[in-house]
């Protein structure tokens, strides 16, 4: 062998490890080598691709892969909270307020009775707005402490009550309040009641932005305004009014309590007059907002303490939907023709959106006596369900103050709640018969007659005398006869009741006992415009004045019972006439309209006039056709009147302290036309002295109760009077206005069943 050794053969580390591996019973990965130096540290200090969000992280196994680095979760954060910040940025900056809904846009109309208390509400909703000003400061309070004590230094939101409203809602449970005034108010007013996150989310932006734009009182009284609380009322007026009946300005702060309380549990509180668990739950509540008046410094202990003395304020008694029953919808409506016609601010349309307050003349206490009396007297006299003729039977009836001329009651019919709509005190259609006949002798006394053709005007006076015959021919200030076209011979002979001959009697007789003849010739007389003029002084609208015609004097004029007592009124007052009205004021948000000052008084007839009639009218209730009227009691002046046909029956009468008029028609609501009461009540005729003056005396007898009987004045002498051509004259020693007819008979006297004067016709029978 030679010096040099044979080296062995070199084996790489792969080779090794598979011989290893071979040797160990572990087979390697197949067609895998290895690099030299190709170790697990080699390979992590490779240079990797970096992602932009290490998660899941790398390099880590099982949780730790999983769970974010500190690092991470700071940037999460930090992101969340640029994110939400920059979209309720956003929101805010976008976020407008919007309108107000519709809804809260919406009032009632509020009519009240003369003594403040609430008439009737018409409207879709219950709402009357007020300013804060009206409202007491201690009710303001109440609120306050009650809702939101922190009010007036908030900036108008409350992210904690906000946050626990969420978490409660997100729970499954309803919306809680948790809110502040002014988000109550966004709510009310801009957005709806739906309990969503988006809609607490938007009342939340609009809570926070609505500051820059309204006052702390402004929001306040929006609050007040949009507030709910049960029983149908909507803000704090309606709410005073139907739990207390009391404007709210008539609130103290315990009353103001319960209603705080009551905007928190309304369904259960609006029954705290009758259910014991309401009123618990109420008295509790109310007591709880006291406390909290105390605890925020706006009562004293002692305040508290009188409060707590009083006891607990219950609401008033509660009937819902009750409606326009009775007279309600006759007075609603007479007050809202009056307000349209003195305002140009109302219109229909205008009410339809309410916020009115209209308060009235009507008296309640005289109202239900009015409707009473008629109730009364229906039920003595008609029998509708044995006697079909009574059926169809309408009265009407209103009273007003002579010196005044406040409407004080009317009955209107049987009520709307009966599907009777017409008002039969404001209707005009029906004529007023002989209740005409003291206009013709006002009239008359005041510008006298022309007796003579071609002469000026004599005087007249009660004591002056005329044919009362029946039959008799009219002539006209030419000396003409009055022509008929249906009289056989082309002249108007005008008719009485009776046959009787009269011969000539002074229109004292002639009103006491309504004979026709005198007073158809006197007016011609007098002439139709001088008649006219005078009623038109008395208060009667131009357009219910009849045509020139010989029957216009007897009454074929057809003004509202309203119309006849205001004339009426006028004779009471001596000749003062102030037009019959209704509505004494009238405001509108708060804001008092103008154009409902009472009218003013006006000078219609000279006193001597006016007292010369009511002096004359007076025996018309001692001896003449209204003798039922005597029941009153006390000095009474009045006229009974009926129409051609029995078609309309009246009885006007007054004394000093008020003058009502009642009207009896027969109308079917189907056919709206007069019909005959010839049969009504079971009587063969129906007169103006049978029922419409039982109802006047029934009414008036309740109406006057504890007032003294005031006397009218002594007439003053209107001197001597003109005879009408051709009567006799009367012997020496018999005194003016006592002279016997021209048959030298004595007139007849008569009962309380004396018949009263019919007054349409021309020519046929009529008294």
């Amino acid at each position: 062998m030679s010096g040099h050794r044979r080296r062995p053969p070199q084996r790489s580390i792969a080779g090794n490890r598979a011989a290893g591996d071979h040797a160990t019973g572990r087979r390697g990965p197949r067609h895998r080598t290895r690099e030299p130096g190709g170790s697990r540290r080699a390979r992590r200090g490779a240079p990797q691709k970096k992602r932009w969000i290490d998660y899941p992280r790398g390099g880590r196994t099982g949780l730790r892969r999983w769970l974010p680095s500190v690092r991470q979760l700071l940037a999460l954060f930090l992101f969340c909270f640029g994110g939400t910040a920059a979209a309720i940025g956003y929101a805010y900056a976008t976020v407008t307020i919007p309108d107000p809904n519709p809804s809260t846009l919406l009032q009632n109309n509020v009519y009240y009775w003369s003594d403040g208390t609430v008439l009737a509400t018409d409207g879709s909703i219950n709402r009357q707005n007020v300013s804060l000003s009206q409202v007491p400061a201690d009710v303001q309070w109440d609120f306050i402490a009650a809702e939101n004590s922190s009010f007036y230094t908030d900036p108008g939101i409350d992210p904690e009550g906000i946050l626990r409203a969420l978490v409660h809602m997100a729970e499954g449970g309803s919306v809680q309040s948790g809110s502040t005034i002014t988000q109550q108010f966004v709510k009310n007013t801009y957005l709806d009641q739906s309990q969503t996150i988006s809609r607490k989310f938007k009342e939340l932006l609009i809570s926070s932005k609505i500051g820059a734009v309204m006052t702390k009182q402004q929001i306040l009284q929006g609050y007040l305004n949009t507030c709910f609380f049960g029983r149908q009322a909507n803000g704090i007026q309606a709410a005073a009014r139907m739990y207390y009946n009391l404007p709210v300005e008539k609130l103290d702060a315990s009353r103001g309590a319960f209603l705080a309380a009551a905007v928190n549990e309304p369904s259960l509180f609006q029954y705290a007059d009758s259910d014991p668990t309401a009123r618990a739950r109420a008295q509790a509540r109310w007591s709880w907002v006291l406390d909290r008046m105390v605890t925020t410094g706006r009562l004293t202990p002692g305040q508290r303490a009188r409060y707590a003395a009083d006891g607990f304020p219950v609401p008033r008694k509660w009937t819902p939907g009750s409606g326009f029953t009775g007279q309600t919808g006759y007075l609603v409506q007479l007050a809202k023709s009056y307000a349209e016609a003195h305002s140009p601010a109302i219109t229909d349309s205008s009410l339809s959106r309410g916020g009115y307050q209209i308060h009235t003349t009507f008296d309640r206490k005289k109202t239900a006596e009015l409707s009473r009396a008629v109730a009364r007297v229906r039920k003595e006299r008609l029998d509708p369900a044995h006697r079909p003729v009574d059926r169809d039977v309408q009265v009407g009836a209103a009273s007003v103050e002579p010196t005044t001329g406040r409407i004080l009651a009317v009955y209107g019919g049987s009520g709307y709640d009966r599907a009777h709509y017409s008002d039969n005190a404001d209707t005009s259609g029906v004529p007023v018969g002989s209740t005409f006949k003291p206009v013709v002798l006002a009239a008359a006394l005041q510008h006298g007659a022309v007796l003579r053709p071609g002469r000026a005007p004599q005087p007249i006076t009660p004591a002056s005398t005329f044919n009362g015959d029946d039959g008799i021919k009219i002539k006209d200030q030419q000396g003409n006869y009055v022509t008929d076209t249906n009289d056989p011979t082309g002249l108007l002979h005008q008719h009485n009741d009776t046959d009787q001959r009269w011969g000539y009697i002074d229109l004292r007789k002639a009103m006491e006992q309504s004979v026709n003849t005198p007073y158809v010739q006197l007016g011609e007389y007098v002439g139709y415009g001088n008649v006219a003029r005078t009623a038109k002084a008395l208060g009667l609208r131009p357009g219910s004045l009849a045509a020139p015609s010989a029957g216009f004097y007897i009454g074929t004029s057809t003004p509202s019972a309203i119309r006849m007592a205001g004339v009426y009124a006028t004779f009471a007052a001596s000749g003062t006439q102030t037009a019959p009205y209704s509505v004494t004021r009238v405001t509108h948000d708060g804001t008092v309209l103008p154009g409902f000052a009472a009218p003013a008084p006006v000078r219609a007839l000279p006193a001597a006039v006016a007292d010369n009639v009511t002096d004359v009218l007076r025996g018309v209730i001692v001896r003449g056709t209204g003798t039922k009227a005597q029941a009153l009691g006390r000095t009474a002046a009045g006229k009974t009147g009926t129409t051609d046909d029995f078609r309309s029956a009246w009885f006007v009468g007054y004394t000093r302290q008020l003058a009502t008029s009642v009207v009896l028609f027969r109308e079917d609501p189907n056919n709206p036309q007069l019909q005959s009461l010839i049969g009504v009540g079971g009587l063969q005729k129906v007169f103006g002295g049978d029922i419409p003056t039982e109802i006047w005396a029934e009414y008036m007898r309740q109406a006057l109760a504890g007032l003294p009987d005031v006397p009218f004045p002594a007439p003053a002498s209107l001197g001597h009077g003109t005879d009408e051509p051709g009567a006799p004259s009367p012997p020496a020693s018999t005194p003016p206005g006592k002279r016997p007819g021209s048959t030298g008979k004595k007139a007849p006297t008569t009962t309380q069943h004396t018949p009263t004067t019919r007054s349409t016709c021309h020519h046929r029978k009529c008294r």
